[in-house]
């Protein structure tokens, strides 16, 4: 595997913004060969997904090739027409997007999407080609693909249009593919088989691939070359094997200290303060500098060039060219320590006892919607939570996790049956309702997986936090409920005139933030996290994670943390239960469960889970 199957060269793109000229990509180059898979990761703003959108030519209106060239294969994409390009992207160049959801038709049904990729980029037609779409369905672990070829997008999970999206892909059999976050919204069995798939198909076609993802372990297991980019531009290319390690850039170190594992439980994760700067600005210096924790005098006003170190390439100043370099920070993957804070006080009070919970939704079809049975979402689970502590609920999509959740925290009355009984400091919520559930939800609050879809975008920080202050502390009055509000922001680590500012004005990390602020506001005894770091970038999850903890060492508050990402549970969970179809397989202590796990699914489910190793050269 020796020729090039796609060359950057100088590239760099340009968005006319209100606020000026963004410069998404300054002078990026990289090379990647036949059935070679390349790395691109970074923190969200760095550009990973504006370099995707260039090599495919889909920039927004907005944007623009400046500079650079892009060779697929000896020819100058850049330099073909438009009517040219089409025939490219699908045919010979595939990308799975980000979100599937703003990719997929909504008007049309999956499986004609998926034939009529294959109708433009092969030989199949009619049948041929729908029993084409029908096999790559199941190829990408989508239940049932004969009858669900016919579904809409809507009546799928996130998980099952990432699925859709990646066999719409991968139908057209193309010479490259640009995978863009492809397994961020899957679970990791199927992710699993999802990342066995592309392999497989690389083995078979030599097909060669750019893998944009936060996900580090992903990238451990994938990839033969790596290259971290930071604010538009590429600061560290290396073997994947030497990238892990010994990372060489200061931000790459951070980077992998960053991410959560039971190793690090009770240590405070290595959360890189600060954020990606806007690149509309001119930079004097190094990019990273006012974030970087080996920051000198020369790193402020001296533009740092990506050198050749031989095996890899870093842009750092503590590699050449700063005179005030302080040789003794260039050791390779020198280790940070941080103070662990106290342990969080867990008392024997159980805070939350659930016994026997059932939810059951009516299954509905005709014009007229009626009930023709019933299905089965989570069938009798029973566990509790102490106050101080974290139970971690784990499983695949679809197994029931969030619909527990939601049954317990009461936002399923009238759209499931729901029987059982979930008692809160002894009250059983499913019996409360008026002035009683309310006050009940005093001591129940929830952070949503998505902070931009539960944030309402039409008012302000301060009303969406007061909301719950008007609802449910209505002794407070005005002066009160501003004060409590703007310690709450000290407490989550935003700026108090955030309160005056809209959720579409900040970050990711920074929404989610606001998110546990509004969960917060009440001072509830019981959070339910609901996937809250899935769609964060490692650092971003770094800060949350490291949040959370801090507030429950303060408060004692106790949550109930629903998610698929075994390192976090790891790193912050004091019991396990793990759930299958709606029931629960295994619980126990988090450290057992993890080391020694008895029920046969546990196992399945931890052997999936993608870890950070040396991998094995192209």
């Amino acid at each position: 595997m020796t020729a090039d199957v796609l060359q950057v060269e100088g590239l760099k793109v340009a968005l006319d913004a209100d606020a000026g000229l963004v410069k998404a990509i300054d002078g990026l180059s990289l090379s990647i060969r036949r059935g070679e898979t390349f790395a691109l990761v970074g923190e969200s703003g760095c550009g990973k997904s504006m370099t995707a959108l260039a090599l495919m030519r889909l920039l927004p209106d907005s944007g623009s090739i400046t500079h650079g060239s892009v060779t697929l294969e000896g020819e100058d994409v850049l330099a073909l027409p438009e009517s040219s390009m089409r025939a490219v992207r699908g045919g010979r160049i595939g990308m799975i997007f980000q979100e599937p959801a703003t990719s997929l038709n909504p008007v049309m049904r999956v499986g004609e999407q998926i034939v009529e990729a294959i109708e433009a980029h092969t030989p199949l037609r009619g049948a041929a080609a729908r029993a084409k779409a029908i096999e790559w369905m199941g190829r990408v672990g989508i239940p049932e693909p004969a009858l669900r070829i016919d579904e809409y997008p809507f009546r799928l999970s996130g998980g099952q249009k990432q699925r859709v999206m990646i066999a719409l892909t991968l139908a057209a059999e193309p010479d490259f593919l640009i995978a863009d976050e492809p397994t961020t919204a899957l679970d990791v069995t199927i992710q699993a088989q999802i990342l066995d798939l592309l392999r497989q198909l690389q083995k078979e076609q030599g097909m060669g691939l750019l893998l944009i993802t936060h996900d580090l372990a992903v990238v451990s297991g994938m990839a033969h070359r790596v290259a971290l980019m930071y604010a538009g531009q590429i600061i560290e290319v290396a073997d994947a094997a030497e990238f892990f390690a010994a990372p060489r850039h200061p931000y790459a170190r951070l980077l992998l200290r960053a991410l959560p594992d039971s190793s690090k439980r009770g240590d405070t994760l290595a959360a890189i303060p600060g954020t990606v700067p806007p690149l509309w600005q001119e930079f004097a210096g190094c990019r990273f500098a006012p974030r970087c924790d080996r920051v000198f005098g020369a790193c402020q006003d001296t533009r740092p060039e990506l050198l050749d170190l031989g095996q890899r390439s870093v842009r750092c100043l503590l590699y050449g060219g700063g005179t005030a370099a302080p040789t003794a920070l260039v050791e390779a993957g020198q280790a940070l320590r941080f103070e662990a804070p106290p342990a969080a006080p867990v008392s024997g009070e159980v805070l939350l006892d659930v016994h026997q919970l059932s939810v059951r939704f009516p299954i509905r079809s005709g014009l007229l919607q009626r009930s023709h049975g019933s299905f089965t979402a989570v069938d009798n689970v029973s566990f509790s939570i102490r106050a101080g502590e974290t139970l971690a609920l784990v499983g695949e999509s679809g197994c029931g996790k969030t619909t527990t959740g939601k049954a317990i925290v009461q936002l399923l009355r009238g759209q499931a049956t729901i029987s059982g009984e979930a008692r809160l400091g002894g009250q059983d919520l499913f019996t409360l309702s008026g002035d009683a559930l309310r006050l009940a939800r005093r001591s129940i609050q929830i952070i949503f997986q998505d902070p931009f879809a539960s944030l309402n975008p039409r008012v302000r920080v301060f009303d969406i936090l007061e909301e719950g202050l008007l609802a449910l502390r209505p002794e407070l009055d005005a002066s009160a409920r501003r004060k409590s509000l703007e310690l709450l922001l000290d407490q989550v680590g935003l700026r108090r005139d955030a309160l005056e500012r809209y959720p579409h004005e900040f970050s990711g990390g920074q929404r989610q933030r606001i998110a546990i602020a509004r969960a917060l506001a009440v001072r509830p005894r019981l959070i339910v996290c609901d996937e809250p770091t899935s769609a964060l970038d490692v650092s971003v999850q770094a800060q949350i994670l490291n949040l959370l903890r801090e507030l429950q060492r303060d408060t004692g508050v106790a949550y109930l943390f629903i998610t698929h990402n075994i390192g976090v549970v790891g790193y912050l969970a004091d019991h396990i239960a793990v759930m299958n179809r709606g029931r629960i397989e295994e619980s126990g202590p988090a450290p057992t469960v993890l080391r020694n796990p008895q029920a046969a699914f546990t196992r399945v489910l931890l052997a999936a889970v993608p870890r950070i190793e040396t991998v094995a050269s192209p």
